[in-house]
């Protein structure tokens, strides 16, 4: 079962952005499932370090249209990036010690980042690009 399903409420109106969106959610699932496996150590350090690599990616996409459009907001987004960057790095640490927490606590943690991000500081940076 998926962790999160793509919304239409998750959607930015820039079809870059929205496919990225897509695609990290899709990888989220995947790790997701797993991490219900038996002896996944590797398999989620892998997901986990693909994520990360995507998620800045995604990230630097959209500093860059807000640089672009002069948004108001700008430096609290990019702030809330860092932030979610940083506790990916820290999942991986902990994963790799092997002092990682439970499937169901990193599934609520990652809804947390992902949901609040998208329906928040993505929302709102839509409706600023009137997209």
């Amino acid at each position: 079962m998926a962790l999160i399903e793509w919304k239409d409420e998750f959607s930015t109106g820039i079809a870059d952005v929205d496919h990225e969106h897509q695609e990290l959610i899709a990888l989220i699932n995947e790790l997701h499932d797993a991490m219900s496996g038996e002896d996944t150590t590797f398999t989620v350090l892998n997901f986990l370090g693909e994520i990360f690599v995507h998620v800045s990616a995604h990230f630097a996409l959209e500093e860059r249209i807000m640089r672009e459009c002069h948004y108001d907001l700008y430096q609290e987004h990019k702030d809330d990036h860092e932030r979610l960057l940083d506790e990916i790095r820290d999942i991986m640490d902990d994963y790799e010690e092997n002092t990682y927490y439970n499937d169901a606590d990193f599934a609520e943690h990652v809804e947390k980042w992902f949901i609040n991000h998208f329906k928040n500081l993505d929302a709102r940076l839509h409706k600023h690009l009137g997209a």
